[in-house]
């Protein structure tokens, strides 16, 4: 006897049995199921990424499900009494569908019976290969009768679709609407994570050992195990972090042996594949509180404090970038024009801060948001779009002609001048135009301070945001507060007009790159290399990644974009310089490219797999490591050739 409850004492074995008839009972009813159309309380909607796959290629097709109200789906394996979709697919010659991949699920118990399920809109992910005999123009439409099981708190229902998607064979080409559908649909994926786990049994516990950093946050974590027959579902799971472990003990069922199979749940809509293979699992560390389930329980408080202070540091080194250095000027010659009023500096200082902030929590609190709505997407997102790109050339042009004098810029209303007019409105606007403009900008420790926000919740990513544009604006707040700086501000006098004109030098370079960034998207070519030597250099794929790592040499990989002014410094000062690149070819060093340009749904999964959302990244993968080595944000020669042994 395991627990009594409600005044029912309830057996183990008993409640087994319960489980295998109800799925027996299910399985049942499916059988004899007729295969004619019907409503269901799960509408499928089988739809092609591409609908004109090129013979040779592959396109991904998606299972959309849509429960109503109060029904679930479930996983592919359904936990105590349900189970996964199954098709029986009717391909035309040539074709191949693989298996299908599942987004995270959630647990759901009812009864003392778990179930692995999704009570929302879902869709299971198949990649669908077309032989490269196949001729253009065929007909490859592909058809299948699916079968799942549909249920309620209260009743559970097999269901049988046909379901078909017309296609024919093309140039592989995909609509802008289904790429970005499907983009949101592989962000609910669980990620594979590229090292095995462990996992070994101790009496009736079953423990598990997943490698994974101190950094990483678990919001909601929860084990789902894809293979049958090694746990007690409803069992309670205890979470606990050893090092770089995260050790995960709970109640074993069943006799399974050799590798499994499982999910990790990190949090909404976040998880990581894994396999695991037997072996000694690390002792039990320090506890997760409550499992890490609940909107801050699993919160990393180091990580959270060391990325805002990152971020503060970060944002306060930006003011040196050619994009922000100017505008910050311009505010330093207003607040010497007044004359050094005390509280004409603070009010200025404070709403300069003000607008600094608030722009840099609006940017975060829209990168959150597309996050949360699918979409594959970084710091600095806008900056992938021609048409952001056009505004913020414009503005740089604007700021260029005020500095040389040509015209005074207004603010953005109320009549105050943007940039030389004292005053709060004249400060908030001048501070949110810095932040706004430093995106194209990314320095040191910036990479990984904005890159936690991947892994904490929402509430706590926006602070790291906001103390980014803190940082942009401390210098001023400085002048502001502290007497002493604002005594040792020069005097108004001639030479502020000729130090306004060289400062149009800088925003005028960056008009400049900001032209040739618009250039290169309209004109729909690659991401630029730097200045110099032309690096011999592959695009970035897992694919390219696997391939160039099997070949046993050391592998460099860079990912870049045309708008990161830190990445096209890299590449001229140390990239691209020839003392480097003889040291690679000696080594024979594989390089490959991720350019984030325009960007990339898979450049973006593959930063969020290194705790990066922003360029640059550099990772150097030694022959024989499992893990690459990720180099600092800024490059030397020197740090280049000693990896290659030069």
């Amino acid at each position: 006897m395991d627990r009594a409850e409600d005044g029912f004492v309830t057996d183990r074995s008993a409640s087994a049995t319960v489980r295998a008839l109800l799925a027996l009972f299910a399985l049942v009813l499916l059988a004899f199921a007729p295969a004619r159309a019907q409503t269901t309380h799960i509408a499928p909607r089988l739809v092609a990424e591409s609908v004109v796959p090129s013979p040779g290629g592959a396109t991904t097709i998606a299972l959309a499900m849509t429960p109503e109200k109060g029904w679930h789906g479930y996983w592919s394996n359904g936990g105590d009494a349900g189970f996964g979709m199954q098709v029986e697919w009717n391909a035309p010659p040539g074709v191949i569908v693989g298996p299908f991949r599942y987004p995270v699920p959630e647990a759901l118990t009812l009864f003392g019976l778990m179930n692995h399920v999704y009570e929302h809109p879902y869709a299971l992910l198949a990649d669908v290969r077309v032989d490269k005999s196949v001729a253009p123009g065929t007909n490859l439409t592909l058809t299948g009768i699916a079968n799942w099981l549909a249920c309620t708190d209260k009743i559970c229902v097999p269901e049988k679709a046909v379901i078909s998607v017309a296609m024919k064979a093309g140039d592989g080409a995909i609509a802008a609407g289904a790429q970005q559908q499907f983009d949101a649909w592989r962000a609910k994926l669980p990620q594979p994570l590229d090292r095995a786990g462990r996992w070994e049994r101790r009496g009736a516990m079953v423990r598990f050992a997943v490698p994974l950093p101190e950094g990483t946050s678990l919001t909601a974590p929860h084990l789902f195990a894809a293979t049958q027959a090694v746990v007690d579902y409803p069992a309670v799971q205890r979470f606990s972090r050893n090092g770089d472990w995260i050790v995960i003990e709970t109640a074993g069922k069943g006799n399974a042996q050799g590798e499994i199979d499982a999910l990790l749940k990190l949090g909404q809509d976040r998880g990581l594949s894994v396999r695991f293979v037997r072996g000694a699992v690390p002792a039990a560390g320090k506890a997760i509180a409550g499992g890490g389930i609940g909107g801050g329980a699993g919160i990393d408080l180091a990580l959270f404090w060391t990325a805002l202070g990152g971020a503060i540091v970060g944002g306060l080194i930006l003011n040196l970038m050619p994009c922000v250095f100017p505008i910050l000027s311009l505010k330093a010659l207003s607040l010497a024009r007044s004359g050094g009023d005390a509280r004409a500096a603070k009010v200025e200082a404070v709403a300069y801060t003000a607008g600094a902030v608030l722009t840099a929590l609006l940017l975060g609190a829209l990168l959150l948001g597309l996050r949360a709505a699918g979409e594959q997407v970084g710091w600095a997102f806008q900056l992938q779009h021609p048409a952001s790109v056009f505004v913020l050339l414009l503005l740089a042009l604007a700021i260029t002609l005020n500095l040389l004098g040509v015209f005074e810029l207004p603010s953005f209303g109320g009549g105050q001048r943007l940039a030389n007019q004292s005053g709060a409105a004249g400060g908030f606007w001048t501070g949110a135009l810095a932040a706004f403009v430093a995106t194209p900008c990314s320095g040191p420790l910036l990479g990984a301070a904005l890159g936690a926000t991947l892994v904490l919740p929402a509430w706590a990513a926006l602070p790291i945001f906001g103390g980014l544009g803190l940082g942009i604006a401390l210098p001023f707040l400085a002048v502001g507060f502290v007497p002493a700086l604002r005594n040792r501000m020069p005097k108004p006098g001639p030479w502020m007009a000729t130090f306004r004109k060289w400062m149009a030098l800088p925003m005028a370079l960056t008009a400049l790159a900001l032209a040739v960034l618009l250039w290169r998207q309209v004109d729909g070519r690659e991401a630029g290399h730097g200045a110099g030597i032309e690096v011999s250099a592959d695009r970035y794929s897992a694919a390219a990644l696997a391939k160039a790592r099997a070949t046993g040499k050391p592998v460099f990989v860079y990912f870049t974009a045309d708008w990161c002014l830190s990445c096209k410094a890299n590449e001229a000062g140390a990239i691209n310089r020839e003392v480097v690149q003889d040291s690679f070819d000696k080594a024979g060093v594989v390089t490959l490219v991720g350019d984030w340009t325009n960007g990339d749904p898979v450049i973006t999964r593959a930063l969020a797999e290194h705790g990066r959302n922003s360029v640059p990244l550099y990772l150097w993968y030694a022959p024989g490591k499992a893990e690459p080595e990720i180099l600092p944000q800024i490059l030397t020669p020197g740090l280049l050739t000693d990896r290659a042994g030069g």
